[in-house]
């Protein structure tokens, strides 16, 4: 279930029903946007989110799953998480605009709060501030880059490049021109032209696409 059919909710929804397996409701209080997504959603419904008996109505607590879309109106995005909760829906997933709406989510019981427009800043913020393809930041300091390799070990088996030992990074995958990614092993040459897939602290795998 997708509550919030904005451009967010919507492209969310759209993406879920490309996996076959996947039935997705659709819920918005405006008509023209719910219109918007008929035909491509299993189901697309005008209702109120936030009032409890609606999406009783609706079977809300039969969905496996539930992400809340909606960010302008802040009211609407809590009280409708906490009528989900309330129903029992077991993973619940709710997108926030602030750190402030965030904790709130967090501490009304949402399973898992995300900010696409905060973390999408901080991603292109590393590659525009770097010299890496592509960059994912997960928990702890932790995040994995896709770079070009270093002038040094181009030529060379990972095992014996010391890598991991000099930069403190793992090489994960490596990708040739015109092939597919597969894993790195401490017997892949690197070559020039080649695309790595490199796993460490941030500050590390930073440091190690900037030699590139």
């Amino acid at each position: 279930m997708v509550v919030g059919l904005g451009r967010f909710g919507t492209s969310l929804a759209v993406e879920l029903m490309q996996d076959p397996r996947i039935e997705v409701l659709g819920i918005d209080h405006d008509a023209e946007r719910v219109q918007k997504v008929a035909g491509r959603l299993t189901h697309a419904v005008v209702a109120d989110s936030t009032d409890e008996d609606a999406m009783r109505q609706l079977s809300v607590h039969e969905a496996e799953r539930a992400v809340v879309c909606i960010g302008s109106d802040i009211e609407a995005s809590i009280l409708t998480a906490s009528v989900l909760l309330d129903l029992g829906v077991p993973n619940i997933w709710a997108k926030a605009i602030s750190q402030a709406h965030a904790r709130i989510l967090t501490q009304l019981g949402v399973h898992h709060v995300v900010r696409p427009e905060h973390d999408m800043g901080l991603r292109v913020a590393h590659l525009v501030r770097g010299r890496m393809l592509d960059y994912i930041e997960f928990d702890d300091g932790f995040a994995m880059v896709k770079t070009a390799p270093p002038h040094d070990a181009v030529g060379r088996r990972l095992g014996d490049s010391g890598i991991r030992q000099t930069y403190g990074v793992t090489v994960v995958a490596v990708k040739r021109p015109g092939e597919g990614f597969t894993y790195a092993t401490a017997d892949t040459v690197v070559h020039d032209g080649d695309t790595l897939i490199v796993s460490g602290k941030i500050a590390d795998t930073e440091r190690f696409a900037d030699l590139t």
